[in-house]
């Protein structure tokens, strides 16, 4: 009997009050059509209702790819647990996500776990245990002790539980079954055997069939295209028929927003000219500085935002090369693509010209074994006390993704982003830094709204860390924050101290600047301010 049915097809089985678990990355491997389906079949006949939707990240971006927008319908979503949501302004409409929606009217019980617990909690699961322990988290907004990751007021039932292990505190994340997995791939025989050679990534979708068919679950896989029998080698099926209930085939499925395919994210051969040119701007000077950081032969994970250009800018100035790659920079993402170089916007997660891939529980592994020693990560807000944040601020409830997990567990930070937001404009003419139009919110704050690290608490237990803005750098010490270069042009008192909602514990004298030729347009200046010299000094 042939596994392969229409979309609507292979929803038509889920029944009220289920859990429903899949997972994408940001556009990559989501089965939209498939969450399309369950989302028409609801509006179309009022039914399944009630279910409860895992998400191991966050799973379409809402613009090109909707993924769990899909689903964001009052009635058909009950309860939402993710490891990080997605809340762009679709450019044609100007509109936000219905999910975000949802979310910011209470009207549906949404729950935010780091990215890490949403990966292995899918292991203990599929091994049927009690539950998920791990330390990272403790301290952070999925601390019980500081909203155990809830998002919405309707939530009232405690996923994350507070947990002493001999003298060490612990978070545990108790397991439930999961009724159906709906996972994506690219090729599937008749009996389901599924191979993944056209996506750059896996993510959890291994880990979520398992998990489901341990639960006593149905696994449908959305793949491209179907194959004969015994036509791939047995190293090329990732996951057997065995555990395949239904394939529903997509000829036409997007690789990612704007990338209907393209094999340049699967093949390490790599052309520099190719890859894309960031717009002089901040956001090119915030990059440029952080790149100094970066060590050889180290391997440095890169998180989403500002953080991502880092790779790129590296490409530009010619450290990687046109044709290899690089042997001795080596780069990463938390959905365990490797070698190539990391992307930005909603291309990030999957590398240009990779060398390896890993998927994402082993990943997981990767990072919270520390093996990742370098992390660069954006921050949207910086408090007194040393917490970064980037889970919740404002109207937004990104969640943290990977980021509490790689900050947790890198032995050296560099967290970048704009000072403020909201309208910021900079000049740089002549090397200089200007601020013609300061950002309405500033990100340096008295008490950050949600705690996604305590990055002061890191420090003192050995790690380093530093914030590289457009106007100024900053140390993090065990005392509090160290001003530690300031850009040609700037005030400190107007431009730094008078944007901050706490003061530095120490600034240092003399106040080195910052290399002038960060700010030039032309790369060549900037090369070579990367590749010499230490920065000047406020005389």
């Amino acid at each position: 009997m042939s596994k392969i049915v229409t979309a609507e097809q292979a929803v038509a089985s889920i029944r009220d009050g289920q859990t429903v678990a899949s997972v994408g990355v940001i556009g990559w491997v989501v089965p939209d059509a498939t969450l399309s389906a369950l989302g028409r079949r609801f509006e179309q006949t009022g039914a399944p209702r009630n279910l409860t939707f895992y998400f191991p990240c966050g799973t379409g971006d809402a613009v090109g790819i909707k993924g769990m927008d899909h689903v964001a319908k009052e009635g058909l979503m009950k309860r939402i647990v993710s490891g990080s949501y997605i809340n762009p302004v679709d450019p044609r409409t100007g509109e936000r996500p219905a999910l975000m929606r949802l979310i910011q009217e209470n009207r549906i019980e949404a729950y935010s776990w780091p990215i890490g617990a949403s990966m292995h909690w899918l292991r203990e699961v599929a091994r049927r245990s009690p539950g998920y322990v791990t330390r990272v988290g403790v301290g952070t907004y999925a601390d019980p002790k500081h909203g155990g990751g809830k998002f919405t007021a309707r939530c009232e039932d405690d996923l994350i539980q507070r947990l002493q292990l001999g003298d060490e505190t612990c978070l545990f994340y108790p397991t439930w079954p999961l009724d159906v997995a709906i996972i994506r791939a690219s090729s599937a025989d008749e009996f389901g055997n599924l191979s993944f050679e056209d996506e750059p990534l896996v993510s959890a979708g291994l880990a979520l069939a398992l998990a489901a068919k341990a639960s006593q679950g149905r696994v449908i896989a959305q793949v491209r295209r179907i194959v004969p029998r015994g036509s791939r080698p047995a190293t090329s099926v990732r996951l057997p028929g065995n555990f395949v209930d239904a394939i529903v085939v997509d000829a036409d499925m997007m690789m990612t927003t704007d990338v209907p395919y393209d094999r340049n994210y699967l093949v390490p051969q790599a052309d520099r000219h190719a890859f894309p040119v960031l717009p002089f701007g901040p956001d090119k000077v915030i990059a440029r500085r952080a790149a100094r950081e970066v060590r050889k032969r180290e391997l440095g994970i890169f998180g989403f935002g500002a953080a991502a250009d880092i790779p790129l800018i590296m490409a530009e100035q010619g450290l990687i090369d046109a044709q290899t790659g690089s042997e001795d920079y080596w780069f990463t993402t938390e959905h365990g693509s490797y070698g190539g170089i990391v992307m930005n916007g909603w291309q990030f997660s999957a590398n240009l010209h990779p060398t390896a891939l890993l998927d994402g529980l082993q990943q997981f592994d990767v990072i919270d074994g520390g093996l990742c020693r370098f992390a660069a990560l954006a921050f949207a807000e910086y408090d007194a006390r040393g917490h970064v944040n980037v889970s919740k601020f404002g109207r937004a409830n990104p969640g943290a993704g990977g980021f509490t997990d790689i900050a947790a567990n890198a032995e050296r930070l560099v967290f970048t982003g704009s000072f403020t937001t909201g309208g910021l404009d900079v000049d740089y003419a002549g090397g200089r830094a200007t601020i013609r139009r300061e950002g309405k919110v500033s990100k340096f704050v008295d008490t950050a709204q949600s705690i996604t690290y305590a990055v002061q608490d890191g420090v003192r237990a050995g790690q380093s860390a530093l914030i590289v803005t457009e106007r100024a750098v900053f140390e993090v010490g065990s005392e509090g924050l160290v001003l530690s270069e300031v850009a040609p042009g700037i005030d400190v008192r107007r431009d730094v101290l008078g944007q901050m909602g706490f003061a530095p514990a120490r600034i240092l004298d003399p106040l080195p600047l910052m290399d002038a030729r960060l700010f030039e347009p032309h790369e060549a200046s900037a090369a070579a301010a990367l590749a010499d010299g230490d920065p000047s000094v406020v005389s």
